[in-house]
């Protein structure tokens, strides 16, 4: 039964991915929007939901879903700024990946100086 849930998740997730990659192809407006929904979150959310049934761990998730929103934006601030300078996709990708995650590091660290982690 577990296999089957792997098996319907995959399938889910990959043709949304499909799915707003293809949007994208016949109108960049469309496919930003459909992007930019927190599809992800909500597929995990209530995946999440499904296999545990708890509101209150269901809750936090989300909270957490939410805070982690905004060191994530660090990387659809550099990405675009690097295309536009005419680097290379995949040099713009990896350097806008790791200054993703340089945020993310330093976004944990302000937490724990407050003691919110």
């Amino acid at each position: 039964m577990r296999q089957m849930q792997y098996f319907i998740k995959i399938v889910i997730t990959v043709l949304l991915v499909v799915g707003i990659s293809e949007a994208s192809k016949r109108n960049q407006y469309a496919g930003a929007i459909l992007a930019s929904l927190p599809i992800t979150s909500i597929l995990a959310i209530s995946w999440f939901y499904y296999e545990t049934g708890s509101k209150e761990q269901t809750a936090q998730l989300t909270s957490s879903i939410m805070l982690m929103v905004l060191p994530s934006l660090a990387f659809f601030a550099v990405l675009p700024y690097l295309l536009k300078k005419e680097l290379s996709f995949p040099a713009a990708l990896g350097i806008s990946s790791a200054a993703t995650f340089v945020s993310y590091v330093g976004f944990f660290k302000i937490l724990s100086i407050f003691k919110l982690v």
